[in-house]
């Protein structure tokens, strides 16, 4: 496309809206970003970097309407959840299409994104029993104590390009059907998805002002960050912002939960079912591109596995690089020029430090999507700890492969590693696996499970540098982020009984 046609392009592609109390308004702002589909460089849309005011319009419509959405019935909050998680199952293919069109993904790979946020939706129809408090009678003469859980307030969410779609629904469905309100920055690269999510959410009967969506860059999340009505903020997305995010909140006084980079290993023992363990670790390392934060980039062979490495490469080599909407496509391109230039950086530093380059996915051309940005499955072996593709989370389709004696040094290897998000083995041993469980210092741990992260149920749960803050997105540990406990101690008199004297102590008698 010329220079010209490509402007008019640009001149073209309709506009994002921001959501500010319950109304898609446009934007006054004179800072717009092309939102571009990673296969063909084609500008889509124009996304707004959102003005002062209007930032300060969203935070304030959620403060208004956190004084009525608090006292909102149980009821009416897990119906509102209910009828969106039917809408966003209604709505599925339009997600996923719109998904794949600005992030790059395959279809399937699209649909699974959005379902995995669906699941969160459908655990937040839930609250009427995930929000009890508790209540002891008696704990002293006549007096009983209860502890309730209430919304705390405003609350904020800043989520990456990788996850447009689930990661959102991770945070606000949560946050409100506990009763607070929220503003939702999403990614400035792929922001649709979520604007699409703000239709459905509305049309389920969210009230104006509950949630409200902007769009901008690091003027946007550090006045979330900063700004004294909002209570909470939740952030998914790259270490160096993720520190940043935890940080400037906290120093506001804000509660904070930070989910940042990875570097996942997956351990193969020598009695892994083979052909499952190749399945898993190849679709686990590639899928989405590697652009995934729980991706397998590092494929720890124990022992005589060391012999899989050909297995590994050949069954890479099966993998269809293609545009994300191609039928038949295993992966699609990186979300933009810049990572991908990023990503062929790191492939040259891994040749030129002395990595073994046993597939090389770098000069892959795709037909009719010559300018998209395409990196195929590139697998390096003989990596070392000290390496800086091994030290750097690559976020691409690049997997690095180690080899060692013993699951002891597995173990020493993996609780060397910095971060803490995810980490898996392949055994057919209980013993094994056990041992692995109990001494591995990351904070899920598959077993047989390329990928482990849990269902909503339960919580996600990655640890060390791969987190800031002691509570994780979604499942329990969300509804504690997202309310605060009040204990309240009652005591009740007859109007004929006796209140006994006048008592100076802390205790009640």
């Amino acid at each position: 496309m010329s220079t010209a046609s490509a402007n008019v392009a640009a001149a073209a592609a309709s506009t994002v809206k921001l959501l500010i109390d319950g109304r898609f308004v446009e934007s006054t702002t004179a800072e717009w970003l092309d939102v571009v589909n990673p296969a063909t460089q084609e500008t889509i849309a124009r996304v707004p970097f959102a003005t002062d005011a209007e930032l300060e319009a969203a935070i304030a419509s959620a403060k208004k309407a956190f004084k009525t959405w608090r006292n909102t019935p149980l009821g009416t909050r897990a119906r509102i959840m209910l009828k969106l998680q039917a809408l966003v199952r209604e709505h599925m293919p339009r997600l996923a299409r719109t998904l794949s069109t600005e992030q790059g993904k395959t279809y399937p790979d699209a649909e699974g994104d959005v379902f995995r946020g669906l699941e969160v939706v459908e655990h937040a129809c839930s609250i009427g029993t995930l929000q009890l408090g508790e209540f002891a009678e008696n704990v002293a003469n006549g007096v009983d104590t209860y502890s309730i859980r209430q919304p705390i307030g405003v609350c904020a969410g800043i989520t990456p390009f990788n996850f447009p779609a689930m990661i959102p629904l991770w945070m606000f469905p949560m946050a409100i059907v506990c009763g607070n309100t929220f503003v939702l920055k999403p990614s400035e690269q792929d922001p649709m998805t979520s604007m699409l999510l703000g239709e459905l959410a509305l049309e389920a009967g969210v009230p104006p002002g509950v949630l409200n969506i902007v769009h901008g860059g690091k003027r946007a999340v550090d006045a979330l960050c900063t700004h004294p009505d909002i209570v909470a903020v939740s952030f998914v997305g790259s270490t160096a912002v993720g520190t940043h995010v935890y940080q400037l909140a906290s120093q506001h006084g804000k509660r904070v939960q930070s989910m940042m980079g990875a570097k996942n290993h997956a351990v193969v023992m020598p009695d892994a079912n083979k052909e499952q363990s190749l399945n898993s670790l190849v679709g686990a390392t590639f899928g989405a591109a590697g652009q995934r934060c729980m991706a397998t980039s590092v494929v720890v062979l124990v022992g005589e596995t060391k012999r899989w490495i050909p297995d590994i490469v050949a069954k890479a080599r099966t993998l269809q690089v293609n545009a994300g909407l191609e039928k038949g496509a295993d992966l699609g391109p990186l979300i933009s020029r810049n990572a991908k230039n990023r990503v062929l950086g790191l492939i040259e530093d891994g040749v030129r430090e002395g990595a073994k380059l046993e597939l090389d996915g770098r000069e892959i051309q795709i037909k009719g999507y010559e300018k998209g940005n395409f990196v195929g499955p590139t697998i390096f072996s003989g990596v070392k700890p000290s390496m800086k593709i091994y030290t750097t989370e690559i976020f691409g389709p690049v997997m690095s492969i180690m080899c060692v004696d013993t699951l002891a040094d597995a173990i020493e290897l993996v609780n060397a590693n910095p971060f803490g998000n995810g980490t898996g083995i392949f055994t057919q041993s209980g013993a094994v696996a056990r041992k692995f469980q109990n001494e591995i210092d990351v904070g899920q741990v598959g077993i047989n499970v390329p990928i482990p992260v849990p269902v909503p149920v339960f919580s996600f749960t990655g640890s060390r540098g791969s987190k800031l803050g002691d509570l994780g997105p979604y499942g329990k540990q969300a509804v504690q982020f997202y309310t605060q406990t009040k204990t309240i101690t009652t005591r009740w008199f007859d109007d004929a009984g006796t209140t006994g004297g006048v008592n100076t102590t802390i205790s009640l008698k």
